[in-house]
């Protein structure tokens, strides 16, 4: 089912967490806000909408890292509903795409609810401050139109890390419903 993201609710700050990535290695949000922000991507393996796009979030959130802007993927689907979204299948589906970025296990859920994550993936860009600055999609191409993207989540955060601020016309991501655990 495509749901779409409510609109940025600039100003609210996240809640500290700590996450583990696949291997158990623990990671606080706290740690990976840098000096020019944070991007804090909610994805999973099996969502169509981020299979499509994930040699682009591997070659965007490249391109932000090296600009100083800080990257992390959470992924908070109940993998026991979902196998191929568990912790090992995580490991192969970052590797197959090269992310460069932390891909963290949110096992009870908790951070995408504090986020309130409504699909995958979702997108929530933060400034050096912690603040929230950009909730929106990662650009405006159609299915399968690669040809006529823009660079919409790139710009918002290049934006975010200059200004501190975010866009004010932002358009909400689509993607799959987040799977929650009964």
């Amino acid at each position: 089912m495509l749901l779409d993201t409510p609109v940025c609710n600039f100003g609210w700050k996240a809640p500290d967490f700590t996450l583990s990535d696949p291997h158990g290695i623990p990671f606080t949000l706290s740690e990976q806000l840098g000096s020019k922000g944070l991007l804090v991507m909610f994805i999973c393996n099996h969502c169509p909408y981020v299979k499509r796009v994930a040699h682009r979030l591997a070659a965007d959130t490249r391109q932000l890292m090296n600009e100083g802007i800080n990257v992390v993927a959470v992924m908070s689907n109940d993998y026991r509903d979902y196998p191929e979204d568990a912790p090992p299948k995580m490991v192969e589906f970052a590797r197959q795409h090269d992310f460069p970025f932390l891909y963290l296990v949110d096992e009870d859920q908790a951070v995408g609810k504090a986020f309130n994550a409504i699909c995958t993936p979702d997108f929530f860009g933060f400034n050096a401050k912690g603040e929230l600055q950009y909730r929106g999609r990662l650009d405006d191409a159609k299915m399968g139109d690669e040809t006529n993207r823009t660079t919409e989540l790139l710009d918002a955060m290049r934006m975010v890390a200059e200004t501190g601020s975010g866009p004010q016309e932002q358009h909400p991501s689509m993607g799959c419903s987040i799977k929650w655990r009964n």
